[in-house]
This record gives structure tokens, C-alpha cells and sequence, in this order.
């Protein structure tokens, strides 16, 4: 018998998993809850993720990659269309998916949308995860789990699982990291194990703002804004013990109408966005930061191809 084959340790897996499930499914609040930190943003409000955030779990047996996808939905723009081009790739190219569908709301339409285009979806394995479990009692999660199954049959997707899991009260959250490891391939880790994700800090950072933006004000703006942060430089002749970064971003909308939203009564609200985000992007960075935040004008962006490309769409 050869030697090199006895008790060997089950091989290292790697591999891409993303969260699929209509907006306010629980996708980003679990990407978090799984690596541990903050990394996608979470947000009420739909359509938020707009980049492909990636969480990297790493565990002695496994590393998983999370790719965040936007929300897949009816495209009404430009950009919903190319959201959603973004949304098939992605799964194609994934080891695992997991439709995220919430314990405490029935299955709509927009879950039957997006289950229809996964049965279509042949070689992926595919686990339904029931969110937001600490919302409802078991009775109801029972007949959540039940109506999950029935909504596999019916449209011929083989559930590889289906997994209950409250993010909040991390209910659950590292058995969905059990089931997910050994459906990946085996490979030696693709990230360091210092990295939680890939996403370029300037990305990140511009997320934050977007967030930061939006609080308070989105039944007025839904989702008219952008962030894009022209540049982060250290300041220069700082001591190497007090290093500052100057980060000058700017915010845009669609309409003049809305300036006045963003920045508020003598620009009070403005400075408010301005110093939530900074603590949130001194506390991703580990530096202190000086936040230099400018609001534009950009025409009906949603709608125009240059100006999208231009925001990072």
C-alpha cells in the first residue's frame, strides 16, 4: 500500500459562492455575518450593492470567495439592463449559489423570477437559504421551508440544501459555511489570509459615502446617486507616526432639485454625511482620514451610457 495515501488530511477547497434573492433579501447582511466585517454595504433600501463586493471567508479547510451581485430584476433603465447582464455572468462563472428568500415575507413574484432564471441555470448547485429566521416563530418557518421545497419542484431545481439562518442573531451562520465548503473545488487558497475582499479600497470607500448619502433621505432620492472618489493621497510632510489621508470624492445626482436634499438647510446635512462616512472609512482604512465631499450635477446618469461608464457602471 502506498504510504503517501494513508491518513492524509482531507484536501484544501476554493471557490466562488455568490447570494442571489429579490432587494432586501438578507444578501449583503449575511456576506457580512459570514467573513466577519463589514464589507458589502447593507442598506433598506434596494439596489444598493451596485459593485461586486467581494467577502472572503477563510477557514483551516476552505477559503470561500463571495461575490455580491446586484439585485436581479425587471430592467426599467439602461442601468437595470446592465445590472442584470452583470447578475447572469456572475452566476455562470460561481461553485455554489444560495437564493436568499426572507422567512417573514410569502414568496412573491419577484422570487418566482428570479427561481425561473436559476432552473435555467443546469450545472450550479444551488442552496435556499430562509433569512431573517429571527423574525418569525418556528410555524411560520416551517411553512417557509416547505413552500422553498414546493417552489424547487414545481420549476425542477434540485435544492443541494435548504438552510434556515438569522445573520443578526448568527443563528446558523457558520453550518451554511459547512455545507457550502465541500461543494467547492479543491485548490489551494486564491486569496491571503489577511484579505476579507478584493474590491479596490477607492470602491469601498465610495460605497460608504453612497450609504452615508442615502441615510435619511431615500424615499426622496431612491437610488440617484453616485459616489466617485477622484483621489486618496496620504498627506504629504505628516510625521510617519500621524499620517492623514486626504480623500476628495464627489456626489452625484441627477436633477438640480435634488442638491438641496443632499446638502440640507446650510449644508448641515452634508457635513453629517461627511463625518458618518469618515468614521466608517477611518475605521475600513485604519488611518485617519480628511474627507474633502463635493456635490454634482450629473444629467439623468441612470440613463446615459457616457455618463455611466464615467461613474463606474
Amino acid at each position: 500500500m502506498d504510504n503517501a495515501s494513508s491518513p492524509s488530511r482531507a484536501p484544501h477547497r476554493a471557490g466562488f459562492a455568490c447570494f442571489v434573492g429579490r432587494p432586501n433579501a438578507g444578501k449583503s447582511t449575511l456576506t457580512n455575518a459570514l467573513v466577519g466585517t463589514k464589507v458589502a454595504i447593507t442598506s433598506n433600501r434596494p439596489q444598493t450593492t451596485r459593485h461586486t463586493v467581494r467577502g472572503i471567508v477563510h477557514r483551516p479547510d476552505a477559503q470561500l470567495v463571495l461575490v455580491d451581485t446586484p439585485g436581479l430584476h425587471k430592467p426599467r433603465t439602461l442601468l437595470g439592463e446592465r445590472l442584470n447582464d452583470v447578475v447572469r455572468t456572475t452566476w455562470a462563472e460561481v461553485d455554489v449559489i444560495g437564493f436568499c428568500l426572507p422567512a417573514d415575507q410569502k414568496l412573491g413574484p419577484g422570487d418566482r423570477f428570479i427561481a425561473s432564471e436559476l432552473a435555467g441555470i443546469k450545472k450550479t448547485p444551488k442552496i435556499a437559504i430562509a433569512t431573517k429566521t429571527d423574525l418569525v416563530d418556528s410555524k411560520a418557518l416551517a411553512e417557509q421551508l416547505i413552500a422553498i421545497q414546493q417552489l424547487g419542484e414545481e420549476l425542477g431545481i434540485q435544492w443541494a440544501e435548504i438552510v434556515p439562518v438569522s445573520a443578526v442573531g448568527d443563528k446558523q451562520v457558520s453550518l451554511l459555511a459547512d455545507l457550502i465548503a465541500p461543494m467547492l473545488p479543491e485548490s489551494p487558497p486564491l486569496y491571503p489570509e489577511g484579505d476579507l475582499t478584493d474590491e479596490p479600497e477607492q470602491v469601498m470607500v465610495a460605497e460608504l459615502i453612497r450609504e452615508a448619502a442615502l441615510e435619511g433621505v431615500r424615499d426622496e432620492l431612491p437610488h440617484s446617486i453616485a459616489v466617485v472618489v477622484e483621489e486618496m493621497l496620504p498627506r504629504e510632510d505628516r510625521p510617519a507616526n500621524k499620517p492623514l489621508l486626504d480623500i476628495h470624492a464627489n456626489v452625484y445626482i441627477e436633477r438640480p432639485s435634488q442638491k438641496g436634499i443632499i446638502i440640507g438647510p446650510k449644508g448641515a446635512r452634508l457635513k453629517e454625511v461627511g463625518m458618518k462616512s469618515r468614521k466608517h472609512i477611518e475605521a475600513l482604512l485604519g488611518t485617519p482620514v480628511y474627507l474633502d465631499l463635493h456635490v454634482k450635477v450629473a444629467k439623468d446618469w441612470q440613463r446615459d451610457p457616457k455618463q455611466l461608464r464615467k461613474l463606474g457602471f
